[in-house]
């Protein structure tokens, strides 16, 4: 009702919403993007819920060449890792042995064919990483070895919270540690400018030809979402809900406050 009510497209600052904000703070992500799939290797993205690691991985793995790289997203992580090679199994087409030895082996053995025969590198993307099982971190360096350790085979990101880069700075995952090849961290948009037009785009980019709240009202929207991206299109939300209740064609301070109230 309240897209309708605002002549939008799509939730602003939603799932929906593809045309992701960028200036130039994904730059290095897309570089790094690049040079994991031209030298494969692990790296590790972190960041507060909501802030958009998902979204941007999303964005770049859909211009990938299908003939090229096999994309492969595994967010269910809390599991036991067998579990997690498993789903890796079935993406590359494998009835998953229930010995990991043997999943193992098949599982080297479909990456190395995929690599050699077909000239097809595997990208696997695990979100939510930092809910990984500790046996996880500690044995899929071992996994990883290919050829006596001389050849890397699969591009991995290991994507979470802020907590994961700390937990694989711990001795007991040194292994690991050791092979991440790219280090990065996507920060929320905290900048009164830069909010300002993270709020713009994503508005315009859903169909909002209008002007809904004030200055101020940003510095409201601003503060309370903290600069992450997915809370503030939820204050939104909720706020724009609340206005068509009230025949509002516009979001009034007070309304914002209101709607930051009811999700608090």
């Amino acid at each position: 009702m309240y897209r309708q009510h605002f002549g939008l497209r799509h939730s602003p600052l939603s799932k929906e919403h593809t045309d992701l904000w960028d200036d130039g703070s994904l730059s290095p992500l897309t570089d790094r993007f690049q040079w994991l799939l031209d030298s494969p290797g692990i790296g590790l993205l972190t960041g507060e819920p909501g802030v958009g690691k998902t979204a941007a991985l999303r964005r770049l793995t859909a211009a990938l060449n299908p003939h090229r790289y096999q994309a492969i997203y595994l967010p269910e992580t809390e599991f036991g890792r067998n579990d997690i090679y498993r789903s890796l199994g079935l993406a590359l087409g494998l009835e998953p042995a229930y010995r990991r030895a043997q999943l193992w082996r098949d599982l080297k053995t479909r990456i190395q064919d995929l690599v050699d025969n077909k000239q097809l590198l595997p990208v696997w993307i695990i979100d939510e990483a930092q809910n990984l099982p500790p046996e996880f971190f500690r044995d899929f360096p071992s996994f990883l070895n290919f050829a006596f350790d001389s050849r890397d085979l699969i591009t991995v990101w290991l994507v979470g919270h802020p907590s994961l880069a700390n937990t694989l700075d711990r001795a007991p995952y040194a292994a690991l540690a050791s092979r991440i090849q790219v280090r990065l961290q996507i920060k929320p948009v905290l900048e009164r400018e830069r909010f300002a037009q993270l709020i713009t785009h994503s508005l315009k980019a859903a169909g909002c030809s209008q002007t809904l709240f004030a200055d101020s009202g940003m510095e409201l929207l601003r503060q309370a979402s903290k600069g992450v991206p997915r809370q503030a299109g939820l204050i939104l939300r909720t706020a724009m809900q609340m206005a068509v209740t009230k025949g509002f064609n516009h979001l009034p301070d007070d309304l914002l406050q209101q709607a930051i109230e009811e999700l608090r």
